[in-house]
Parts: structure tokens; C-alpha cells; sequence
């Protein structure tokens, strides 16, 4: 018997330390750096950065309920998130805010030199660096969520659901008013007295988190968060398998979609629910090579969650312009699901997700137009000359991006077809391009309706876009660090209206000025303000999607 199990022993013990070998090679392999490396493309510090950043919102969450971190009521089982009980620890409020300011430094400053890294030839094994942003994003949903309160939104809209009740007809706040209710109780302003604004695909994630989390807030959170880190984490991932064959092209994409903590903080923390949406339409565009028709009906669906998804859908339809048969069945497929969702299921629903488009919020670089404009004109003469400034400056922003970003193949298309002539590569280049152009312009938006751009510019290669998009998604998050309408002392009122109403709409102005220069330098240099790039140009990729560890170089 000794001989028998001694053996098996020693085989489990030399497997055990195999394992703990390619561990601990894996971990070293990430942080190698070349001798002579400057500061400011050292990935050992970049990485440093960006994991710091992760733990310091695991510490803020950790913490318990404070001015940042959601109280998600008792706890009854042992499932995350998990954090200190209430009463043993009363966080002081400019220590946890001016932590979440640390941290968003340090995620962006981090993720700023990885990239630096990348470009002059840092090579880390693609698996570890996948699992590592993994591994981040997992462990950031084992604290509760922070600075927005949208999550126990989601939880009372669920909630109404199972009571009976229709959540695009009641409130939350006519129920709580009424009588006890161990989850919409917990919900916070200002949306207790509005119906649910999200699209049924998101509802029914609403009911589902419900009824896994049973009575307990806590639980249903848990749900909630783990669905939207999930979303995120395939919607990364599908970035990340679009560049399948370019090892240099997809370890960017890992650093600028999963390991990214302007996103990750703005989507995973927040648990916020963009990345559902964005992530069924990305899946779609895993099929626009060779079945528009299933193309097109997953985009529909990913539509009946937000309808700002929509975008992805024409780009979608730009892509298929010169195919008729292939724009019609995508047509189709899209037209099935919100067909039957919007039309005879749930006409309400996309009646009230468009009031969002009348809203102005105070960060935006309208809002001080609008405040001047007030002054002058009535209240629906302000509202009228605010949208069309908002939708005109995005077309026009859109346009100028079109003009300046490169093309770029990507692996799997048919030997010797342009990137021009690509599908996929048409419809991510045009998705970034009508996206950033009407985010950074829109009236309303928040840091994590940047994620509708951020995820498909990844595949476009380096341009000075990643610098304008890493500073509007920083200075945002900053914005809203105090996003939650509670009470807060007079000096940190003020102070977060002054980051609020001066500092982030002067940065979002900034934004426009910049990407105007961009386009207009590019045009100098090119010799015209009107010529589209074309895939042969030297500021696109690589042609034919081939590996490089340069990325594209920076138009402009």
C-alpha cells in the first residue's frame, strides 16, 4: 500500500509545484521590463498602476456604506459583496473621495503607459494578460457597488416586476409610500418616482437578479453586479477574438478594454448595465463576414435593452451598402425583435427611453449655453436651440473623426479584401465614429456611455483618439464620484458643483476644440480638410492584418 500511495503522493506534489512554477513565470513574464526602459513606457509601473487602482476601490468598497459606496441593506448569506458591518467602521467622506480621485489617477495614468509600453515592444504573454483582467474585474464585484445608485434602481424595477406590478407604469416611490418593501425601500433619488426607462431586455435581467436574490437587497445586488460584470467581460472578450492572429493588435485590445480602469470602474463598479446591451451587439458583429441575417437579429435584440445600440445598427447597415441582399436580410433580422418587443409586447418601453435624449445634464459642455441662453429666450425656445447645437456638433464631429481616423484590417477576412471593403472592419470604424461624435457632444452623458465607443476603437490601432477618450473618461469618473443625490456637507456640495459645473464641462469643451485641431492639423498635412483616408494611406494599419508590435501610427 506505502509503495502504491507514496507515487502518487510525490505526483501530486510535483504537479502542485508546477503549477506554482508557471504561476509564478506568468507574473514575472508580465512585469518584464528592458534595461534602460524610461518611466514613462515601463510596464512594471503601468501594470503597478492600473492594480493599484484595484485595490484601492476594493478598500473604499470594503470600507462599508459611505458617501461613495451603496448601502445594500443586511446581509443574510455569505455571497459577496462583502465589506465591513454597519457600525464597526464610519468612513470619513473626503478620505473614501479623495481615494476614488487616487485611484482614478492612477488607473488612468497606468493604462496611458502600458500602451506607451506596447509600442516599443513590450510583449507580454496574451493568456496572462486576458486572465489577469479576469481576475481584476471578477474581484471588483466582492464589494458593493459605488458612486451611483442606479443598481437598486435596476433591483426595484425587478422588484415591481415580481410583486405584479408594471414597471413601466409604476414607480418605485408609489409603492414605498405605500407600504414596507424589504428592496424598493432601499432605493435612493432622484429616480424613486420615475418608471423604468430600460429596455425589456434589461428588465428581464431586473426580474431575473430578483428572483435569484429572493427578499435580501444584498443578494439581488450580487446578481446584478456579477450580470454586468459577465456582459463586460464577453463584451471585452469578443473585442479580443475579433483580433485573433495579431498578437500585437490584441494586446491592446486586452489593455484597453479588460484591463482598463476608467471602464472598469465606470461599468463594473458602478454596475451599470451598458455593457448587456453592447455586448449581444457585439456578438453580432462576430457574424457580419458571413450572416447578416443573424448579424442584424442579435444587434435587434441588444436594441430591445438600449435603444442607443441603435448605432451599431446603421453601422451595421453602412457596411452592407453596396450588398443588397445581404442590407435587406440584416434589415430583417434586426426589424424581428424589436418588432415584437417594441410594437406589441412593450410600446411604452421606447417611448420612455427616448425622454432621455430631452434631458440636460449640469457636466455637459452645453449646460453653460444653456444656462446664458436662459437668460435670454423662453425655457421651449432654449430647448429647441440646445438639441440642435448637441445633434448639429455631433454630425459635425462625426465627420471630422471619418476624416482623420486610419483604416485598419483586421486577421480573418478573405485574402487580398481592403479594409475598406471588410464589413467588420467598416461597421467598428464607423460605430467609433458616430459614437464619439455624439457623446462627447450629447446633452446628456455619463462616463459609461462611453463604453459604447471605447470597446471597437480598441481595434483601430493608437491614435490620438486614446488620449482624448482616456481624459473625458477620467475627468468624468472624477465628476461623479459624488454622484449619488444624498446629503453632504456644505463644503463638499460646493466643492462637487464646482467639478460638476465649471471644471468637467470646461474639459468637454476641451474635447471638441481638440479633436478640431486634430482634423484640422491632418488636413494641412494630407492637403485637404475633406479627403477620407484610404487603407493604403501611411497613417492607416498594416494592410492584410498582419502582426506588428507598432500600433497604427497617430493621424494628424
Amino acid at each position: 500500500m506505502t509503495q502504491t500511495t507514496e507515487p502518487a503522493a510525490a505526483d501530486q506534489a510535483t504537479d502542485r509545484g508546477s503549477v506554482l512554477h508557471r504561476f509564478a513565470y506568468g507574473v514575472r513574464q508580465l512585469f518584464e521590463v528592458k534595461p534602460g526602459t524610461p518611466w514613462h513606457r515601463n510596464p512594471r509601473l503601468g501594470l503597478g498602476m492600473v492594480l493599484a487602482s484595484t485595490v484601492i476601490t476594493l478598500f473604499v468598497g470594503f470600507l462599508g456604506p459611505s458617501v461613495t459606496t451603496l448601502n445594500i441593506g443586511p446581509r443574510s448569506s455569505i455571497l459577496p459583496p462583502w465589506y465591513l458591518p454597519g457600525g464597526v467602521l464610519k468612513p470619513n467622506p473626503w478620505l473614501v473621495v479623495m481615494l476614488c480621485y487616487l485611484l482614478l489617477f492612477l488607473g488612468a495614468a497606468g493604462t496611458f503607459i502600458c500602451l506607451r509600453a506596447l509600442a516599443v515592444g513590450w510583449k507580454p504573454r496574451n493568456r496572462n494578460l486576458y486572465i489577469l483582467g479576469v481576475v481584476v474585474n471578477l474581484i471588483t464585484i466582492t464589494v458593493p457597488p459605488q458612486t451611483s445608485a442606479d443598481v437598486l434602481m435596476y433591483a426595484g424595477y425587478g422588484r415591481l416586476t415580481k410583486l405584479g406590478y408594471d414597471a413601466y407604469s409604476v414607480a418605485p416611490a408609489e409603492i414605498f409610500r405605500q407600504m414596507y418593501d424589504p428592496i424598493i425601500r432601499w432605493t435612493e433619488k432622484p429616480w424613486q418616482d420615475m418608471v423604468n426607462v430600460y429596455g425589456p431586455l434589461l428588465y428581464g435581467m431586473q426580474y431575473v437578479a430578483n428572483v435569484l436574490g429572493g427578499e435580501n437587497l444584498h443578494d439581488v445586488v450580487f446578481w446584478l453586479q456579477l450580470f454586468c460584470c459577465v456582459a463586460f467581460i464577453a463584451a471585452c472578450t469578443v473585442i479580443i477574438w475579433m483580433a485573433r492572429g495579431n498578437n500585437a493588435l490584441q494586446r491592446r485590445a486586452i489593455i484597453w478594454t479588460l484591463l482598463n480602469p476608467m471602464m472598469i470602474w465606470a461599468v463594473v463598479t458602478g454596475a451599470h448595465n451598458e455593457a448587456v446591451s453592447i455586448a449581444v451587439a457585439l456578438a453580432g458583429f462576430l457574424f457580419i463576414r458571413r450572416n447578416p441575417f443573424l448579424t442584424g437579429l442579435l444587434i435587434g435584440v441588444a436594441c430591445t435593452g438600449k435603444a442607443t445600440v441603435g448605432l451599431y445598427g446603421v453601422a451595421m447597415a453602412w457596411a452592407y451598402r453596396r450588398e443588397l441582399k445581404k442590407f435587406l436580410l440584416s434589415m430583417l433580422g434586426a426589424a424581428i425583435p424589436n418588432t415584437i418587443v417594441y410594437i406589441f409586447l412593450f410600446p411604452r418601453a421606447l417611448e420612455l427611453a427616448s425622454k432621455n435624449a430631452s434631458y440636460v445634464i449640469g457636466s455637459s459642455w452645453i449646460s453653460p449655453v444653456r444656462r446664458v441662453l436662459n437668460v435670454f429666450i423662453s425655457p421651449d425656445a432654449v430647448s429647441v436651440v440646445v438639441s440642435v447645437l448637441a445633434w448639429g456638433s455631433a454630425v459635425m464631429l462625426g465627420w471630422m473623426l471619418s476624416r482623420v481616423l486610419p483604416w485598419r484590417a483586421l486577421p480573418g477576412a478573405p485574402p487580398g479584401t481592403s479594409p475598406e471593403r471588410d464589413p467588420l472592419v467598416i461597421a467598428l470604424r464607423t460605430t467609433v465614429v458616430m459614437a464619439v461624435g455624439w457623446v462627447i457632444t450629447s446633452a446628456y452623458s455619463l462616463a459609461w456611455y462611453d463604453l459604447i465607443y471605447f470597446l471597437p476603437m480598441a481595434l483601430l490601432g493608437a491614435t490620438q483618439l486614446d488620449v482624448i477618450a482616456l481624459l473625458r473618461a477620467g475627468v468624468l469618473n472624477v465628476a461623479f464620484v459624488l454622484g449619488r443625490v444624498i446629503d453632504y456637507t456644505p463644503l463638499m456640495a460646493a466643492w462637487n458643483q464646482r467639478v460638476r459645473e465649471i471644471i468637467t464641462p470646461t474639459v468637454g469643451v476641451g474635447v471638441i476644440v481638440v479633436v478640431v485641431l486634430w482634423w484640422h492639423e491632418h488636413g494641412l498635412k494630407v492637403g485637404s480638410h475633406t479627403r477620407a483616408p484610404h487603407a493604403g494611406d501611411e497613417t492607416s494599419g498594416p494592410p492584410g492584418g498582419e502582426e506588428t508590435d507598432e500600433p497604427a501610427r497617430t493621424t494628424g
